[in-house]
């Protein structure tokens, strides 16, 4: 284990030697951002609910428990106000110079669009998309409002349902978010690009992470290259495989990284 500093030096000679940088993410990349995560000690799952929070957040707990489901998901994991931080800006930075070809999310924020990050993968979906489950009308992003969506749910009283007039009726079908629930798989056009990159990156920072989330953490199997980059405040499985292991917040750790001109 490295100390933070020569952590920093490292990581930032890998990112200036490197042409093809691939960054992988989770929840702590955003809880930076005020967005609260699921497996730390104050994150979602160590929290008293009714129901334990992998219970609600699953395909079999929106389906029968409908309204209870709205309940958490409104007062947890909607955040309209959050914005980016210093990991998503140079992040954007890093793309818009050519070194980075792309960001793999397993966040549903939508933070690092709102950074300005073009090749986004969201292994997990969005929480800005929306759409009934009965006539297919979508509640997303506007071109004048990014939480278009978002507000449309929130402002439903307990299920938001659609208000498409279909035949002269208003539809009146669940909306829900276009995100993976347990028991759902994830979209394979997003698994066949994921896969592509990381097997072509010559570097590959993994960040914010437990990796304990399959398939998802699966897919770092696929990486080939020269330098494996570890920044997370625990430990994770990946950490002995790595030549670069940082333990610190995310954001503090790319606001002193320069992005190479």
């Amino acid at each position: 284990m490295i100390t933070d500093v020569e952590g920093v030096e490292k990581l930032q000679r890998a990112i200036n030697e490197s042409n093809y940088i691939v960054f992988f993410g989770g929840a702590g990349v955003s809880t930076e951002s005020g967005i609260p995560d699921f497996r730390s000690q104050d994150g979602l799952y160590n929290q008293k609910y009714k129901y334990p929070p992998e219970e609600i957040v699953s395909h079999t707990f929106l389906v029968r428990r409908t309204e209870e489901f709205y309940e958490f998901y409104k007062d947890k994991m909607l955040a309209p106000d959050a914005k980016p931080n210093a990991a998503h800006y140079k992040l954007a930075e890093l793309e818009k110079s050519g070194k980075l070809k792309a960001v793999i999310t397993q966040n549903i924020d939508g933070l690092h669009q709102a950074a300005g990050s073009k090749e986004v993968l969201e292994l997990h979906g969005s929480v800005l998309r929306n759409f009934c489950t009965k006539c297919g009308k979508t509640f997303s992003s506007t071109a004048d409002d990014v939480n278009a969506g978002v507000k449309y749910i929130l402002a439903a009283p307990g299920v938001p349902k659609c208000d498409n007039v279909v035949d002269g009726k208003v539809c009146g079908g669940v909306v829900r978010p276009d995100v993976v629930l347990y028991e759902e798989g994830l979209d394979n056009n997003v698994i066949s690009r994921t896969i592509m990159h990381i097997s072509k990156a010559d570097l590959l920072i993994i960040g914010g992470t437990s990796l304990v989330v399959y398939p998802a953490a699966s897919f770092i199997n696929y990486f080939n290259g020269k330098h494996l980059a570890v920044l997370n405040l625990a430990a994770t499985a990946r950490d002995s495989q790595a030549d670069i292991v940082i333990r610190d917040k995310i954001g503090e750790v790319f606001s002193k990284i320069e992005v190479p001109v």
